[in-house]
């Protein structure tokens, strides 16, 4: 006979994490701390706070240091976590919402090229319908963040074919209506020397 662990307790009104929490899907007063979410994580050795200790951090009420992680910015996104979790508590989602209250002003990000890169990502989903990629690197590129540095890994792409020179926008129009649709905010400027690179 197995028995199923099932925490249910009123979750504990945190001062700050409010908005994060409202965000996030999924209670983290679920978690026992398994570590299921760390052992998948393609990129957890990267990061300074494992995705169980940044769960860990969210039930105690640390937003502060959620937010001043670099593992937001290093998380991949690919979910990994959140399906290995047995009691369904949702990490990346987390990690999305800790970057939006990011981006919204909160902290500076912890890792600015990757911050730059979103915004610049999606200024062009939102302009072109898709990620013209071309547009996003030289961004990124014309803002700082070594000008010539990739250029043979770029050029090798070009002649493959896997990065165009001109943007499509064949299907502009009904990602802009699902973007506007959504309520999906534009992309804030970044605050004055916290996230461009």
């Amino acid at each position: 006979m197995t028995a199923a662990i099932v925490l249910e307790r009123e979750p504990r009104e945190l001062p700050g994490m409010r908005p994060l929490l409202d965000q996030c899907p999924g209670d983290p007063n679920l978690c026992f701390q398994c570590g299921k979410c760390t052992a998948g994580c393609p990129v957890s050795d990267r990061m300074d706070m494992t995705p169980t200790q940044v769960v860990h951090a969210v039930r105690l009420g640390q937003r502060d240091r959620v937010l001043a992680s670099r593992s937001v910015w290093l998380c991949i996104s690919c979910h990994t976590c959140s399906t290995r979790c047995p009691q369904g508590v949702d990490p990346a989602g987390i990690m999305d919402a800790a970057r939006i209250e990011i981006q919204r002003g909160a902290l500076p990000a912890a890792v600015p090229l990757v911050a730059a890169f979103h915004r610049k990502a999606m200024k062009s989903i939102r302009r072109h319908g898709r990620l013209f990629e071309l547009g996003v690197i030289a961004g990124l590129k014309m803002s700082g963040s070594g000008l010539t540095r990739d250029m043979g890994l770029g050029m090798k792409l070009v002649r493959k074919g896997k990065i165009g020179f001109f943007p499509s926008f064949g299907r502009s129009r009904p990602v802009k209506q699902i973007l506007r649709r959504s309520g999906a905010p534009a992309a804030p400027a970044p605050r004055p020397g916290s996230d461009t690179p």
